[in-house]
């Protein structure tokens, strides 16, 4: 278990938003289901084009995350355990970066609008500029564990959301206005965004033990060498590498846009050992990456 049974994580925020028709996990088998599926998990990426259409739903309404107000519920529930990581990540981000300002989680039932493009199971985690919110389907983990012999373990769950909460922090540090989307590549900057971003995750595990609730409980345990395997493989899963192999196509390092598996991997392990301070992923040479 990651959270202490006992932490109070009622504070959360979150909120669930959307309803309608279930799309992932049909019609893929023939691209490399496995490779789809991760690779939009964990990138955010829209492969809506090669997944046969679905009937559009609306919006829906917003809701609070019930059954979510200790250590326990958080455990025990995907949905729970998101929610509960976003106070643990407010609170770490707010003693290292100032004026932070936090997001708005959105746990997407199926489908919803935003004003980045459509939030669903077929998209993906994603973080939202200029709405500043974190959109997240927790089916997926659910469909990684039943039907395609993943983990998608505590730790690698929250892994996925740390990583966006990565991106809130380039968008409302500068980071992204200064270092504008260039195109792909290995030294493009996207793959040094995403790079970077998995880099804050890494600092945030580190640290992670460190967060306490009101009562000076801290809100999780110590992560275990296999809950810290769990999430450096995870970031290894979707390296653009790993995702071309496994989709049966030639490795073609110029369409990058996130990076290779050991450089996701070693990115977050730099963070993990050092800290945010170490994570200056536009200050590297493209080789060093």
């Amino acid at each position: 278990m990651t959270f202490n049974e006992n932490a109070n994580v009622g504070g959360n925020t979150a909120r669930r938003r959307g309803g309608g028709i279930a799309v992932a996990g049909g019609g893929i088998a023939g691209l490399g289901a496995i490779a789809v599926i991760l690779f939009q998990l964990f990138t955010g990426q829209d492969l809506s084009s090669v997944i046969p259409s679905q009937p559009q739903v609306g919006s829906g309404q917003e809701s609070e995350i019930q059954q979510c107000e200790t250590g326990a519920d958080a455990n025990a529930n995907d949905e729970c355990r998101l929610a509960a990581g976003s106070v643990v990540l407010d609170q770490y981000w707010g003693s290292q970066v100032q004026g932070y300002r936090a997001p708005q989680l959105i746990i997407v039932d199926q489908q919803t609008d935003t004003a980045c493009g459509t939030a669903s199971n077929q998209t993906g985690p994603f973080y939202c500029p200029p709405e500043e919110k974190v959109y997240i389907d927790p089916t997926f983990f659910g469909l990684l564990r039943q039907q395609f012999d993943a983990s998608a373990g505590d730790l690698a769950q929250l892994y996925v959301l740390a990583h966006e909460y990565g991106h809130h922090v380039q968008s409302i540090t500068g980071i992204m206005n200064e270092h504008p989307d260039n195109g792909t590549g290995p030294d493009s900057n996207g793959v040094r965004t995403e790079l970077q971003a998995d880099c804050f995750a890494g600092a945030w595990v580190g640290d992670m033990t460190d967060q306490r609730d009101e009562n000076g409980v801290p809100y999780l345990k110590e992560p275990t060498q296999q809950q810290i395997a769990d999430a450096i493989n995870a970031a290894g899963a979707v390296g653009d590498d790993h995702i071309q192999q496994e989709s049966g196509g030639a490795v073609n390092p110029e369409s990058w846009t996130h990076g290779s598996s050991e450089q996701r991997q070693g990115w977050f392990e730099t963070g993990y050992r050092n800290g945010p301070s170490a994570c200056d992923t536009f200050a590297v040479p493209g080789g060093s990456l």
